[in-house]
């Protein structure tokens, strides 16, 4: 089976992450068939949305597979680890059509800003959001990516993510705006969230694009700064050497703040 499936039905692109067996962790070329549909549905008219959803309800999608970050040695490889990332997650964010993030069990890292870039999310009752960074890798977020969250669920609850790396459930997603809905039964998101692309491509499509643009335009001022030396200095730090390491080994890393 393929790492992701990507299927389209009734005018709608279902995109399915396929490798439970660690819990969806996605590859560069799953990052790039991404990539490549929402392409398809700026030109293509026939696409008329796109839903996100794991193959199994234990899983959205982890975040960036392991053995990727493995391979970035210092900051200049961690800038364009980002860079490449976000080239991916821009395109999400900027789609001509409406996004839905169907989420289910884990939305970490990659998967978290997947989702976040989406226009609309869903949530079932045993999803976990967050990016636990901060004891796990030692990394960070890029620029964009902190603006996006920051946009939806404010500074402080943010700074509360980031620095406590605890994950956020479904109710408490729901009451910060996150997630639109809570969904009883996770092996139903996907479903829900097909329902609601249904009901939104019956509606005016200019108007939607309209409101996209609009809240686009609005929050990429947040992004205006250069961002690249904070990355790099924290892909080439100990660090992030020693938080890659112990994730492999499955240790919790010691912190030297260099």
């Amino acid at each position: 089976m393929a790492d992701i499936q990507i299927v389209h039905q009734d005018g709608i692109a279902q995109v399915i992450f396929s490798r439970p067996e660690v819990r969806n962790a996605l590859t560069f070329e799953m990052y790039e068939q991404i990539y490549h549909l929402c392409g398809d549905a700026n030109t293509k008219q026939e696409i008329k949305a796109i839903v996100f959803a794991g193959s199994d309800p234990s899983a959205f999608a982890s975040g960036t597979d392991i053995g990727l970050l493995q391979a970035i040695t210092d900051g200049k490889k961690g800038i364009e680890y980002e860079e490449r990332i976000e080239r991916v997650v821009g395109a999400v964010e900027r789609c001509r059509v409406p996004t839905i993030a169907a989420i289910a069990g884990a939305c970490t890292g990659g998967g978290a800003a997947l989702a976040t870039a989406c226009d609309l999310r869903l949530g079932a009752k045993n999803m976990k959001f967050g990016y636990p960074m901060a004891k796990t890798l030692g990394n960070c977020l890029s620029l964009e990516n902190c603006a996006r969250l920051s946009f939806l669920i404010g500074p402080g609850r943010f700074k509360d993510l980031l620095f406590t790396a605890r994950l956020m459930g479904a109710e408490e997603a729901y009451a910060v705006g996150l997630i639109n809905e809570i969904v009883d039964e996770p092996k139903e998101v996907l479903s829900r969230g097909m329902a609601l692309a249904n009901r939104i491509t019956q509606h005016a499509p200019l108007t939607i694009r309209a409101a996209k643009e609009a809240l686009l335009r609005i929050y990429e001022r947040w992004q205006s700064v250069d961002f690249s030396d904070v990355i790099e200095h924290s892909y080439q730090s100990n660090d992030f050497r020693a938080g890659v390491n112990a994730f492999i080994k499955k240790e919790a890393p010691k912190w030297s703040g260099t």
